[in-house]
């Protein structure tokens, strides 16, 4: 069935991307906002948009018998979730099943199979993947806690099984700090995913976190396509992706883009969908969960295999078979993605809503930007506070990581905060660049940079000068004082009076 009309049960920049891969396979689109996001471009863009209700994402973008109430009076034969909110809810997904509306994503079933970490584990084990030793369960008790802590040996980790982004998550290097953790990971875990239940697995000191984009039919064939390194980590939230990992070869891409191509299979899983490893020293890789839905990273794997992700989830929905085999799959270039966030890592991450009153993005060769804002946009607090995600491209990874600086310094947000400025700090470090890196490199790296009381390094902040001088010129044109700039503190005193000498020479 070829559709001619899809609904995106999401928001920003996601949203935006979906719209513009609909546009390009000539799809009518259908979006849905909350009343912080009506003047947002996903709903300008789109050629219907429908309220759902106010800002909080539990009367909007969570409210599925909404969503299919609209998809249905708009005559959308198909809702794409992009990430986040409803994307990994089996009961919507089994909501639009009933529905007669096809969910762009695996079917309920399989999103249930993998979707909880612990059955996910389960599921590893049947399909002979390699993971962390632990539980397979939800622990009942602390006293189970402490059992399995002893038979597999402490540092252990404590995590969530009905979510991730570092909810719920806590590392245990000896007995005495379990009960106290056992209590906080549930309460957590709690809050954030209204499911208390936690398991323990072997914390893997220092590892790597890669993982496997997969892709399949609903005629049995799946495929894998290549891996991204996604070690930059604050707190177990991933800030920088970049594929192809610097560390992983041929053979060890095979072996594991095998494992997890056996992994969905043995799901029955459709649709696009990514397998996550953790990988130590040794080049031993372990199974760490499976995320049921497009990734926020999959720029960097469109780049590298020039294969476009929501254009062929789009037509796996419509059951057409894959138009590749896994022996067609190549990986050309380096690209890296860089997630900007309105947010200051100068003040402990604080968010950073507020109007974006100049901004200036950056373009040339081998840069994409996937943006959900515009100058003037006011940049709500009830939300993820992703602004963008910045991506570049280049045949190798050195000449990306110039490339990625350049991009950066072009890049100006005025009038809020962001993390612009962290990411050259990043990209400087001489360990990131010879891609030392593993999911503590950037706590240590913030760690580090701390006993400064928060100033970047002498070189790192003259290669900021060149998106300081763009915002201090547009701002000394208009005329209304002082420059602001995302990720940088005010332009003042001798350095403004410089630049703004330097306009008149």
């Amino acid at each position: 069935m070829a559709f001619t009309k899809i609904l995106i049960a999401n928001r920003g920049e996601i949203a935006l991307r979906v719209e513009r891969a609909c546009r390009e396979l000539g799809i009518a689109t259908v979006a849905v906002y909350s009343d912080a996001d009506r003047a947002a471009p996903h709903v300008m863009e789109a050629d219907e948009a429908y309220r759902l209700g106010p800002a909080p994402a539990t009367e909007s973008y969570l409210r599925g018998d909404l969503i299919l109430k609209i998809a249905r009076e708009s005559g959308a034969q198909a809702i794409h979730p992009g990430y986040g909110f409803l994307s990994e809810n089996a009961d919507f997904a089994l909501a639009c099943e009933e529905a007669g509306i096809k969910f762009i994503g695996p079917t309920a079933q399989a999103m249930r199979a993998l979707g909880s970490k612990t059955r996910a584990r389960q599921a590893a084990d049947k399909a002979g993947m390699p993971r962390t030793p632990g539980s397979t369960e939800a622990l009942a008790s602390l006293d189970e806690a402490y059992e399995v802590a002893e038979q597999i040996g402490y540092p252990v980790m404590l995590k969530a099984a009905a979510g991730g982004g570092g909810k719920g998550m806590r590392a245990i290097t000896r007995r005495e700090e379990l009960a106290s953790a056992f209590t906080s990971a549930q309460s957590e875990a709690e809050r954030a995913f209204g499911s208390g239940e936690v398991y323990l697995e072997k914390l893997i000191e220092r590892p790597r976190h890669i993982e496997i984009q997969v892709l399949a039919d609903e005629h049995g064939h799946c495929i894998s396509l290549g891996e991204r390194e996604c070690s930059v980590q604050r707190r177990h939230q991933k800030v920088i992706e970049e594929a192809p990992s610097a560390v992983v070869d041929e053979e060890l891409r095979q072996r594991m883009g095998e494992a997890a191509v056996r992994l969905a299979q043995s799901a029955g899983y459709t649709n696009a969908g990514t397998v996550e490893f953790l990988l130590d020293d040794s080049g031993s890789f372990y199974f760490l969960e499976m995320n049921t839905r497009l990734q926020v990273e999959h720029p960097v794997t469109e780049l590298v295999t020039g294969l476009d992700l929501v254009h062929l989830q789009i037509h796996i929905a419509e059951g057409e078979p894959l138009p590749l085999k896994q022996e067609d799959v190549q990986l050309r270039g380096h690209a890296i993605e860089c997630r900007i966030y309105a947010e200051d890592p100068e003040n402990g991450f604080f968010p950073s809503p507020g109007r974006i009153t100049r901004l200036l993005q950056p373009g040339g060769p081998g840069i994409r930007e996937d943006s959900g804002i515009y100058e003037g946009w006011v940049v709500p607090m009830d939300y993820d506070p992703m602004l963008s995600k910045l991506i570049a491209y280049a045949p190798t990874r050195k000449m990306v990581v110039a490339r990625m600086l350049r991009a950066l310094d072009e890049y100006v947000i005025g009038g809020i905060r962001s993390n612009l400025n962290l990411f050259r700090r990043i990209l400087h470090d001489e360990d990131f660049r010879a891609a030392r890196i593993d999911t503590g490199y950037l706590d240590r790296l913030l760690q580090r940079d701390s006993g400064t009381e928060g100033e970047a390094s002498a070189e790192v902040k003259d290669a900021a000068i060149p998106a300081v001088l763009g915002a201090a010129i547009f701002e000394t044109l208009r005329g209304d004082g002082a420059a602001r700039t995302a990720g940088t503190a005010s332009a003042g005193g001798w350095k403004l009076q410089a630049r703004r000498g330097a306009l008149r020479g």
